[in-house]
């Protein structure tokens, strides 16, 4: 059972390594490819290509902390918090989030629910 968890991880090291040599030389093939020539920057190696690579991971993409951000159980689980509210706690919820967030955050919410007032 041991040898076969080492066989997994060792086939995840190779698949992973695999991927950034891959991605690094696309990156490195694109830059050198297009940028000199458009925006008039340098050439760069195959090390650099890997750290633009890590830098716009930390940028844009995070280490995985971000996951819960439009999932459907989290949606579902809020609508149902929703549904569950009275009116007065609805308004309270509402004017809550209008302090922390500005005076827009209730326009499109507000907007809507009366032209939904308006059809019936």
């Amino acid at each position: 059972m041991k040898k076969f968890w080492i066989k997994k991880a060792m086939m995840f090291l190779l698949i992973l390594i695999a991927a950034m040599v891959v991605f690094g030389f696309v990156v490195m093939g694109l830059w050198n490819a297009i940028l000199p020539a458009v925006i008039g920057v340098k050439t760069i190696s195959f090390v650099q290509a890997l750290g633009i690579l890590l830098l716009s991971k930390i940028l844009f993409g995070g280490f995985g902390g971000g996951r819960w951000r439009g999932s459907s159980a989290w949606k579902q689980k809020m609508k149902q918090r929703w549904d569950g509210m009275s009116p007065a706690e609805k308004e309270q919820f509402k004017s809550e989030w209008k302090n922390r967030c500005g005076h827009r955050w209730g326009s499109y919410s507000e907007e809507k629910e009366t032209n939904q007032n308006t059809v019936q």
